[in-house]
């Protein structure tokens, strides 16, 4: 007889586990995307025509097809199908038609023998352009119509006003994602007329139903298989090389594989929208917040992407996480022929958590208050309606916890072993002033505005253990080291295995993207395994299960060969959180099904004379729900903050009438190791009612008031007003 001595699960909810790829991932064993091969494999390069825009008069392949070891050349008029593309509106062609409208638009295909044959093949292709006029203005692109989406908010009475008021007009730049790994991917015709894709994606079920229409192709002919990635941050969620991919191994019946260099890139995935935002608050005097008005413009690009999605947050998020009962928000994504836009971590919130908390500073100012006194009078909570939308907030949302948390953090001793400058030792410590400076970030969580946001998984018990089936993308975020804990923590096994299926194996487990995929994978996860669970026990009447089988009273009843003798014991899910509603006219309604909130704090010194900048230390306190893996959670927040380290003192795209003027990492400056400050982050636990154990999505807040925090306390340092991003020495400089 074999009796169970312990219920206790190795590696479950709430353990600060390792990552099972990471050991791969650290000696190099672990295969990015990148990484791909196939036998009898050819290379492919895109021709690209560097012209904001331009009239294309006319494309000779010729020289080209000329060259040794070139297979196949191709242009626009050899896409199967419809010849555009994009996740929402399909807009982009997939191959330049007629016009080049950004930068760097790709134009033709090669496939040759080599990587070296194929780009010398594309660099040959010659392509006569007639340059026209580019429309790079936000303005002028709102006054001519130029505009891929526009929302109103209105709430409130419009007649409201409060006596003390400030203005301010703000900026922020087009940002790269930057991830360490380069776009890549492999595709292996199947001999029957159909392809296997292996691309960078943030969503591989988006991905195939814009593939099969611009290929021509049955759904069946086509199967996309999760890769494995060097970052995506947003980056992955457009198509960039996945229609070029198939268009040429469907062509030569070949596999194909194509990696972008560093400067391709740049111009190969969307940005961070540049934004132009005007704001006026109005407040009583004791710093009631009576009315916000604002009018964002944000620079979609040539094409449209998530361009509709992400003004909606912005718009959404206009207020921040404050308490305001008259609120009017005009939002405009507009069409430019600056670069394509679209996701990045935050997606919308980041520009105006800047603009909004420049607000709160300089009331505070105005009203002679505490910085933090204003935002904890008007911090919003449960019971409390979303400024803008008027949506009622019922899940924990620990607006005032986060804000007192981080004040409480001990502030930094002075140091005068690093000053502004670094090396340079341009700076004496008699120059330096400290600054002190906090911003508090709001963002919803998971899809909005009615979308049938889902995700499909299945769990699998086998003799061998679980088996947890997903088609969720792991970018690096660690879906790989969550899902497994989620697993193991509901059967009450340690044997726990991810298994990353295709298109055609299993339905869409959505974007990795919108803080969703721990709370809508996660939860499809947890619902999957009970299902599971529940089968199993009830197969043999059992009332507890563990690796060595099924037990009931104390006692083994079965194992799992027995119970498995017939094959796998399933369950399986399609997944939705609480359904959400489109906005009226006016931008009401509950178009969100969740929120999360954090709070940073940056303490600076600055050289005021020379305008340097040295951060001494970000500290947060961050809305998570539950903490699922204590150590990842750490790991999120301080990678988020990076990002917004970047944000305010360092990244943006250059762009002059159109053209990047810095794609490279030589000249797109991007925070290293040496310039990140110590973090101390506080975790606040108030569980979600929908998240699996009551976790949140959070990994998107850290990014976004962390860069505010630091404008913050620049502004508090200098004086200065501290209106865009990044900050120039220019800005703040006492010396011209």
């Amino acid at each position: 007889m074999t009796t169970r001595t312990s219920s206790r699960v190795r590696g479950g909810v709430g353990e600060s586990i390792r990552r099972p790829d990471g050991a791969a991932k650290t000696s190099g064993a672990f295969e990015y995307v990148g990484d791909l091969h196939a036998e009898t494999m050819l290379w492919g390069a895109t021709r690209r025509a560097y012209m904001p825009h331009a009239r294309i008069a006319s494309i000779d392949v010729t020289p080209a097809l000329d060259m040794d070891g070139v297979v196949a050349v191709l242009t626009v008029d050899d896409v199967p199908g419809f010849k555009y593309q994009g996740q929402i509106v399909q807009d982009q062609p997939v191959l330049a038609e007629g016009e080049v409208r950004f930068w760097g638009e790709a134009v033709a295909l090669v496939a040759a023998q080599t990587r070296d044959q194929a780009r010398a093949a594309a660099a040959a292709i010659t392509v006569e352009l007639e340059e026209l006029a580019p429309a790079t203005n936000l303005e002028e692109a709102v006054e001519h119509g130029g505009i891929f989406r526009k929302l109103t908010v209105r709430r409130g009475d419009p007649d409201a006003h409060g006596p003390i008021v400030v203005e301010g007009y703000y900026e922020t730049p087009n940002i790269d994602q930057a991830p360490l790994g380069t776009e890549a991917g492999l595709a292996v015709p199947d001999g029957s007329g159909g392809v296997d894709l292996y691309p960078p994606s943030q969503w591989i079920h988006v991905d195939h139903e814009q593939l099969v229409r611009c290929l021509g192709l049955e759904s069946d002919q086509l199967r996309v298989h999760p890769t494995g990635l060097g970052g995506a941050f947003g980056s992955r969620e457009d198509l960039s090389l996945h229609t070029h991919l198939c268009m040429l191994a469907l062509r030569t019946g070949r596999p194909v594989k194509m990696v972008y260099g560093r400067d391709e890139s740049f111009v190969g995935h969307v940005k961070r929208h540049s934004a132009h935002m005007w704001y006026r608050h109005e407040a009583e005097a004791d710093g009631t917040l009576t009315r916000v008005e604002a009018r964002l413009v944000l620079d979609g690009g040539a094409y449209a992407n998530t361009s509709e999605a992400v003004i909606a947050n912005a718009v959404y998020f206009a207020a921040g996480p404050y308490r305001c009962p008259n609120v009017f928000v005009e939002g405009y994504a507009v069409r430019t022929n600056n670069p394509p836009t679209g996701a990045m971590r935050g997606f919308g919130a980041n520009q105006v958590c800047f603009a909004y908390e420049a607000q709160m500073d300089r009331l505070a100012a105005v009203l002679e208050m505490d910085p933090l006194d204003l935002r904890l009078k008007n911090a919003i909570g449960p019971g409390d309606v979303l400024s803008t939308t008027g949506q009622r907030i019922v899940d924990p949302l620990p607006t005032e916890e986060v804000i007192r948390s981080v004040m409480s953090i001990p502030l930094p001793e002075e140091d005068t072993d690093r000053l502004p400058g670094g090396t340079g030792l341009t700076t004496p410590v008699s120059a330096v002033v400290r600054g002190v400076g906090y911003a508090v970030g709001l963002k919803n969580l998971a899809f909005s505005e009615a979308f049938d946001d889902y995700a499909d998984a299945r769990v699998e018990l086998t003799p061998e253990g679980a088996k947890v089936h997903t088609a969720a993308a792991e970018v690096g975020q660690g879906m790989v080291t969550v899902l497994g804990q989620i697993g193991r923590s509901v059967l009450g096994l340690e044997r726990v295995e991810i298994v990353w299926d295709d298109t055609s194996q299993i339905g869409s487990a959505g974007s990795t993207s919108a803080s969703r995929q721990t709370q809508m994978t996660g939860g499809a996860v947890e619902h999957a395994a009970r299902r599971a669970r529940a089968a199993a026990l009830e197969r043999v009447g059992g009332d507890e299960m563990d690796d060595d089988g099924v037990w009931r009273n104390g006692r083994l009843v079965a194992t799992w060969p027995e119970l498995c003798v017939d094959g796998p014991i399933v369950g399986e899910i399609r997944y939705r959180h609480v359904p959400t509603e489109g906005p009226d006219e006016n931008g009401q309604g509950d178009v969100h099904v969740d929120f999360c909130v954090a709070a940073h704090r940056a303490v600076v010194d600055v050289d005021p004379v020379l305008g340097l900048v040295r951060v001494v230390r970000i500290d947060t306190a961050q809305d998570v729900g539950k903490a699922l893996n204590p150590m990842q959670v750490i790991g999120q927040i301080e990678g988020g903050i990076a990002q917004g380290f970047g944000m305010a003192l360092m990244e943006e795209v250059i762009l002059d009438n159109g053209v990047i003027r810095n794609p490279t990492f030589t000249d797109y400056l991007l925070p290293t190791i040496e310039d990140m400050p110590p973090v101390e982050a506080v975790v606040v636990e108030q569980p979600s009612s929908w998240g699996p154990f009551g976790a949140k999505g959070f990994s998107e807040l850290p990014s976004i008031s962390s860069a505010a925090a630091v404008a913050s306390a620049v502004r508090a340092a200098t004086g200065k007003p501290v209106t865009r991003l990044p900050i120039h020495p220019e800005d703040i400089a006492e010396i011209g």
